[in-house]
């Protein structure tokens, strides 16, 4: 039986009944007969792959792995995964680290198969690898119902482990653009246009900075170790969408927007 989350309604209104509710159903969704299947099939058998060739020669741990990292529609394009994870990380001509989806350098660093032995041979790499995938098919299970609370959650997840991380203020804000999940919400708390996404890389870094010093009086990655800083961003993001899809948002400034910015900076 396939697993459904509770939800009491869209967009805001779902989110907060998802931070009420969300560690309880993840222990249901964990329960789940599938998942546990899944679960103790990839914890009995991961630490046998040593190779990118392993891994390939077993679609259910792959599919395993994909998903823990949000790749899962990636499982037809097995030459490339194939070679993101053979090429590895430490050569700064890898693959991997010339992607502007910073989710496949995610995926390769954390196999290590450039590394004697990889990451899979680690004794805590099984447990950290179904936490991930534990929490993204909760996430992926909340998106059938409704896309934007999927997108809330992984932001909550993914925007602390970039602001935690020791990477330059520059590179952190380049991780993000490099996140489509976790692109969309700032694109979306921000009210961007579709046109940000052609500007120059390093323009849309700037806008970015710009727009979050507006919003927070901080425009670096590293306020948002505060998950009091997340929450504003995540709801800003929902009440956006929610006004645009009642139609408050036609087009420029409106009555309704100036609100809704009151309303988020009164959360901050």
């Amino acid at each position: 039986m396939s697993f459904l989350p509770v939800l009491s309604g869209p967009g805001l209104t779902g989110w907060t009944y998802l931070k009420r509710t969300g560690d309880q159903q993840i222990e249901v969704y964990s329960r789940n007969s599938k998942v546990q299947r899944d679960e103790t099939y990839f914890r009995e058998n991961i630490a046998k792959v040593t190779s990118a060739q392993d891994l390939m020669a077993d679609r259910r741990l792959l599919r395993v792995a994909l998903e823990a990292f949000g790749l899962e529609e990636d499982m037809p394009n097995r030459a490339f995964i194939r070679q993101i994870l053979e090429q590895g990380t430490l050569d700064p001509q890898a693959l991997a680290n010339k992607l502007a989806d910073k989710r496949y350098l995610k995926l390769s660093a954390a196999f290590g198969f450039d590394l004697t032995p990889p990451r899979t041979r680690l004794s805590d790499f099984a447990d950290k690898m179904v936490q991930s995938w534990k929490a993204r098919g909760f996430e992926r299970a909340v998106g059938v119902q409704d896309d934007r609370l999927r997108l809330g959650l992984n932001a909550q997840r993914e925007l602390a482990e970039v602001a935690n991380s020791s990477a330059s203020e520059n590179a952190k804000w380049f991780t993000v653009l490099g996140q489509p999940p976790l692109r969309a919400v700032f694109e979306g708390a921000f009210g961007l246009p579709k046109s940000f996404g052609v500007l120059p890389l390093d323009r849309q870094k700037d806008i970015l900075i710009e727009k979050s010093k507006a919003m927070f009086g901080d425009g670096t990655v590293a306020q948002f170790t505060d998950p009091d800083r997340i929450e504003p961003l995540v709801r800003r993001f929902l009440l956006r969408s929610d006004a645009a899809a009642s139609g408050f948002l036609p087009g420029g400034a409106t009555t309704a927007l100036t609100l809704l910015q009151a309303m988020t900076f009164r959360q901050v």
